[in-house]
């Protein structure tokens, strides 16, 4: 008789990670993983373009994200590999190229988060050091600079071999936090003191022509920006305890507590910066929070600390999404849809060198080609792009779960309501459309265009490499440890 209680081996004879998070840690990382640069990059955008009511379209891209999370969370309690939106993507629709490119595109809005990051990371990080007095050329040269040299910096540490530990993870989220509640607590001592105009909060005043409907519709998809990395958790999920009890409860309280966030510092924006200098402030890129303490709090000197603690904030995200993107590169060459090459690892250190390379080398192109087109912002462009990846990569995992739901394979665990996976994925699809960027933001489309069309030639290479020399089909040969 078989023993239906028994606790399938998914790894096989493989060694299973050690489940080593509880529902606080999980809780801390995904806090974590969800702010840092995206508050940094997107609020002054968002407020040129809907005025006071920036806070709606954080309201809006929280339910979308919510919608999506639903989903997450049912793929991720009844298939609990590591592998993610690929695994779901593969499962449900069984096509290899399909999959790949789902992949490849999880990696491209990893190298274009860390592109805006790193540009994040050096305006404030040149703020900071002018505010002690070192004076530096704060021009879009010494920018671009910076953040190659970060982005340089960034490559040493990943070859080096970085041990990910959810603990260290917890004092740089502590950090996070702490920066946007100095916002939040300046922004609401302004307010206390009755120096805010609280009527701005429900006015619609927006730099385009558009209306309320279609200027919201922009914000809410310069806003996405700011409420993604609550999906990298399901690559936690083989290392977390009870994943089919507490993943659910933990992911949506962390999706909550980021937009509780979002929303104080939105209403700390509109409160302290004075209605005519908002767009002032935000042509000086990166720097609309710093903005906010410099303004509510003249006579306190946390301004020159501020900057720091962006800075901790922005690089933690940049370090995460390169590592996350040379691993799935390296993944990618192994399981052979990509060429072996990107595959190589360093002897001593045993860390993914070609992946790294790659992805570095994508990164720099990135910032130096967005910071020469003159029609655009660097940090908009290149945190829209990521928006714009990651709705297309979600658009497909809620199709996913309306699949796999329809096959009947997902009894028992979570199960998100009927209609959430078919209104996430019709919502996530309406703002990948023009009509949800400004007219000259299709810079967004050429950047995620190019990324893609570079994976696809690397498919097709190693396509013809594995038909003409080795004699064999293009696929995923074990789609449920790609990042392993």
């Amino acid at each position: 008789m078989t023993d239906t209680g028994a606790e399938v081996d998914l790894n096989g004879p493989e060694p299973d990670l050690k489940r080593v998070m509880g529902p606080r840690l999980l809780l801390l990382f995904i806090v974590g993983d969800i702010l840092g640069a995206g508050i940094y990059a997107v609020t002054g955008e968002m407020a040129l373009e809907v005025g006071g009511i920036v806070w709606i379209p954080f309201l809006v891209a929280f339910g979308v994200a919510t919608l999506t999370a639903y989903s997450y969370l049912e793929l991720v309690t009844h298939h609990p590999q590591a592998a993610g939106a690929a695994l779901y993507t593969h499962k449900a629709f069984g096509l290899h190229f399909v999959t790949f490119l789902v992949a490849f595109a999880v990696i491209c809005s990893g190298i274009t988060s860390a592109s805006t990051s790193s540009n994040l990371l050096a305006t404030n990080l040149l703020a900071g050091f002018d505010a002690l007095g070192w004076h530096v050329s704060q021009g879009s040269t010494t920018v671009t600079a910076v953040a190659m040299g970060f982005m340089l910096l960034l490559a040493a540490i990943n070859l080096r071999g970085v041990g990910e530990s959810v603990k260290f993870n917890i004092v740089l989220t502590l950090v996070e936090m702490l920066a946007l509640v100095i916002v939040v607590a300046i922004g609401f001592w302004v307010i206390g003191q009755g120096d805010a105009d609280m009527g701005r909060l429900v006015v619609f005043d927006s730099g385009s022509d558009r209306g309320v409907f279609l200027a919201v519709t922009v914000a809410t998809a310069i806003a996405f920006f700011a409420m993604v990395g609550f999906e990298d958790s399901v690559n936690m999920v083989e290392e977390t305890r009870d994943p089919e009890r507490i993943f659910p409860k933990v992911m949506l309280t962390g999706l909550g507590i980021a937009v509780i966030f979002y929303v104080l510092v939105a209403v700390s924006v509109i409160a302290v910066i004075p209605e005519g200098d908002i767009e002032a402030v935000v042509a000086d890129e990166g720097k609309v929070l710093l903005s906010v303490v410099e303004t509510g709090a003249p006579s306190i000197p946390i301004d020159k600390l501020f900057p720091f603690l962006t800075v901790v904030a922005v690089s933690n995200t940049a370090l995460i999404n390169m590592l996350m993107a040379s691993r799935l590169l390296y993944g990618l060459a192994n399981q052979d849809v990509l060429p072996r090459t990107l595959g190589k690892v360093l002897p001593g250190r045993r860390t993914p060198w070609a992946g790294i390379l790659f992805s570095t080398v994508l990164a720099l192109g990135l910032i130096v080609l967005v910071s020469v087109a003159a029609e655009s912002e660097v940090i908009g462009s290149l945190a829209g792009t990521t928006a714009l990846l990651l709705l297309c990569v979600f658009a497909v995992v809620n199709v996913a779960c309306v699949v796999l739901r329809g096959r009947g394979a997902h009894e028992g665990g979570f199960h998100a309501p009927s209609w959430s996976p078919y209104v996430g994925a019709a919502a996530c699809a309406f703002l990948v459309g023009p009509w949800a960027r400004d007219r000259d933001d299709w810079i967004q489309y050429r950047i995620a265009g190019v990324l893609l069309a570079i994976g696809v030639v690397l498919w097709v290479i190693t396509w013809m490499m594995n038909r003409g020399m080795r004699a064999k089909r293009t696929g995923f040969r074990d789609i449920e440890h790609l990042e392993g």
